[in-house]
């Protein structure tokens, strides 16, 4: 008797072309990062009350993803969520003052969620330091330098997204994301190095350390999108919501934004940045 592999009714996998969601990522891609850019510009409110919506609709999505979650209780965090964030505005983005109540939305979530209680806690705290974080960021650096983490973060994704499908290659971490390759991901820190590069002709920065700092901020961004999917594999979801096409949700796009804030949040805090006290 033939076997499956022989069996005439048994059909064959189809094959899953190599770029079939290339045209769905670059045009959700160039929205996003039309919205982005003309938010970073135009500053101010514009900017502070993006990050704070897409910091409440990420917390939402990350309370969705675990089973058994119900929506309407992870639209009451994500509304908490953003109240929170404006009341910190509010007292002033450079202030530290308002930042302990950023653990409500996380500590409610240890009592309420009926799973993943930790995974929640430490999703949705990072989530809202980060957000927080991209507007300190630009309130204390000013325009170039918000524009300049969040190109080097696009490049890493554009080039790593190029490089692993064309190159293809050993896995960079396969138990936690299948899909990433060593190749994707070191074509990523190069990228991020020529977007040092460039900004080194374009600022007052000198020296090898925007470069370095690139490359750094870059890795930062692939651990965030490395951290998202270990979550994401773990709950057994492929995208945290279906809110932008190619894309899956905001989390899903920005996770590797947020590792990049949290990172350089930290490394402003203890050293000079680029352009600033450099």
């Amino acid at each position: 008797m033939p076997g499956p592999e022989t069996d005439p009714a048994t059909p064959a996998a189809p094959e899953v072309p190599k770029w079939e969601d290339l045209r769905a990522r670059l045009v959700s891609g160039a929205g996003l990062g039309a919205v982005g850019i003309a938010a970073i510009f135009m500053g101010g409110v514009w900017f502070q009350m993006l990050a704070v919506f897409a910091t409440a609709i990420m917390v939402w999505e990350c309370w969705v993803m675990i089973r058994g979650a119900t929506p309407y209780s992870g639209m009451l965090l994500a509304a908490a969520t953003a109240s929170i964030q404006s009341g910190a505005l509010v007292v002033g983005p450079d202030s530290y003052e308002f930042l302990p109540l950023f653990f409500i939305v996380p500590v409610v979530g240890l009592f309420i969620a009926p799973r993943e209680r930790v995974n929640f806690f430490v999703f949705s705290l990072a989530i809202q330091f980060a957000g927080w974080g991209l507007i300190h960021f630009r309130m204390s650096y000013g325009t170039l330098w918000l524009v300049w983490l969040v190109v080097v973060v696009i490049v890493t994704d554009i080039a790593g997204y190029f490089a692993g499908k064309a190159i293809g290659g050993p896995k960079f971490w396969p138990a936690v994301s299948p899909k990433k390759t060593w190749a994707g991901t070191i074509a990523g820190w190069v990228a991020a190095a020529g977007v040092g590069g460039v900004f080194l002709t374009i600022s007052n920065a000198t020296g090898i350390a925007l470069i370095l700092l690139s490359i750094a901020t870059s890795f930062a961004g692939q651990m965030g999108d490395i951290a998202e999917s270990a979550f994401k594999r773990r709950q057994g979801v492929k995208d945290s919501s279906a809110l932008i096409p190619g894309h899956g949700g905001l989390f899903d796009r920005f996770d590797a934004m947020l590792g990049a804030s949290l990172f350089l949040l930290i490394v402003a805090e203890y050293f000079d940045v680029p352009g600033v006290r450099f």
